[in-house]
């Protein structure tokens, strides 16, 4: 007898984990499927359509596409155009994302000592990144006016004079460089010191007791203290550097010729001013590749070297 009811209580106790369990798992499908879903039509459907789309001749207006198989890609990789683009991508980001980080650690260095209106200079450090983009490439474009501007007459202060920035070949992308980190510096210097303020003073204490000096401590206590955050923060500077636009269209659309030209600002030119959908579509999924690629390497190798 006693066998047969805890037979029957395991039964029901067997029956009631399995409705929680369904329970719960109705539960996780109704938080999940909505936010699938809405990934699976605004997202990754698009992705697909435009990869479709790259094997076509479209002009983005004709109700009919043409399929022409692997042209558009022939054409868009063998061009000298698109070479000399990715190169001026690469220096872009490279450059826009290096000098983001080390300007920034060292305006989060300087801003997590005992100033005076230390809040103050926080705030106008970060402005920058919650400002339009097209109204501050607008100012940056009168402030490197080379007869009017605040620029040149600086630069004559000690005798220099002011290049052409953004109609010379060579100082175009510089300009452009210069305004970007500009706009993104207070960003990373904010994240930056919210990381030195989760070192744990503990660590430093122990270090001038073991009679580190200052770039001791900074080497051996600041640089790993702050590795999950520069992790963050170079994961999200290059992905946002890839995707610069603005400011690029309003000082320079693009050029001379095609100095400033990087592939997202490429795509946009040939879907919305040559109207070549085909070609543009090549663009993009290069360009989504590309990021793709640096991300999982950076996740795959860079986190590696990160201790949390």
């Amino acid at each position: 007898m006693p066998a047969i009811v805890s037979a029957a209580s395991l039964a029901a106790d067997q029956r009631a984990r399995s409705r929680r369990e369904w329970r719960e798992y109705a539960t996780f499908l109704a938080f999940v499927v909505p936010n699938l879903l809405l990934l699976a039509i605004f997202a990754y459907w698009p992705l697909v359509q435009n990869v479709s789309l790259s094997f076509t001749d479209w002009d983005m207006i004709s109700p009919d596409k043409r399929f022409v198989g692997l042209d558009n890609w022939i054409s868009v990789l063998s061009s000298p155009r698109f070479w000399q683009i990715v190169l001026t991508t690469v220096i872009f980001t490279a450059a826009s994302v290096g000098l983001t980080l080390v300007f920034g650690l060292a305006l989060a260095l300087l801003l997590n000592q005992a100033l005076r209106f230390r809040d103050g200079a926080r705030t106008v450090i970060f402005t920058p990144t919650v400002l339009s983009g097209a109204a501050v490439a607008v100012v940056w474009y009168f402030i490197f006016d080379p007869n009017w501007g605040i620029l040149k007459t600086a630069l004559g202060w000690v005798g220099l004079p002011s290049p052409r920035w953004v109609v010379d070949l060579h100082w175009a992308l510089p300009a452009i460089i210069i305004v970007y980190v500009w706009k993104t510096l207070g960003y990373a210097a904010v994240i930056f010191l919210a990381g030195l303020q989760g070192i744990p003073k503990e660590l430093y204490e122990a270090a001038r007791v073991d009679g580190a000096s200052a770039w001791d401590r900074f080497r051996a206590v600041t640089l790993p203290g702050l590795a999950p955050i520069t992790f963050f923060l170079l994961v999200t500077t290059l992905l946002l550097s890839f995707q610069a636009f603005d400011i690029i269209n309003v000082m320079t659309k693009g050029g001379p010729v095609i100095a400033t030209t990087t592939l997202l600002y490429e795509y946009y030119n040939q879907a919305f001013v040559a109207f070549h959908a085909g070609t543009a579509a090549v663009y993009a999924v290069v360009l989504f590749v590309v990021m793709l690629v640096l991300t999982a390497v950076q996740l795959r190798y860079v986190e590696r070297r990160v201790t949390y």
